[in-house]
């Protein structure tokens, strides 16, 4: 059991870090369309474009662990596998496929970390529209 927990936190450390290489890059590129997105449409598709990548990133760690599920047999097939993962991470949990026994407190520990990065995602999320409403809220000072 203790060696599917480390598998479990190992899992969960790596998608840390594809969270904050995805979010550190949108940061950068959403720095450098704000200034030109002021008006309501460019605007909105940056918002398109933003929550497609967030989207991307997280697929990307449903992948992640499917990978390891069908990779460790705990899962048929990598399908089921990535059906399963992307229930259990972004914790809807239907129930339909689970995990052998030896392997739910990993499932367990796949949903907690779908809850962190999907709030992460959200916070940012959050962060860009609330930066975009200001800026488009802000008087500009004839004076500058």
């Amino acid at each position: 059991m203790l060696s599917k927990l480390l598998i479990a936190w190992s899992l969960m450390a790596l998608c840390v870090v594809i969270h904050a290489t995805s979010v550190t890059s949108a940061m950068r590129w959403e720095r450098r369309q704000a200034a030109t997105s002021q008006q309501f449409w460019p605007s909105t598709w940056l918002f398109i474009r933003l929550a497609g990548w967030i989207v991307f990133f997280h697929l990307i760690e449903i992948t992640v662990w499917a990978l390891l599920y069908s990779g460790r047999h705990a899962m048929p097939d990598l399908q089921s596998a990535l059906y399963f993962s992307a229930v259990t991470y972004t914790t809807t949990g239907y129930g339909d496929l689970v995990l052998p026994k030896e392997w739910r407190l990993v499932g367990g520990v796949e949903a907690l970390t779908g809850i962190l990065m999907c709030g992460w995602s959200t916070g940012f999320f959050f962060a860009v529209v609330s930066q975009m409403f200001e800026a488009k809220t802000t008087p500009v000072d004839p004076a500058v």
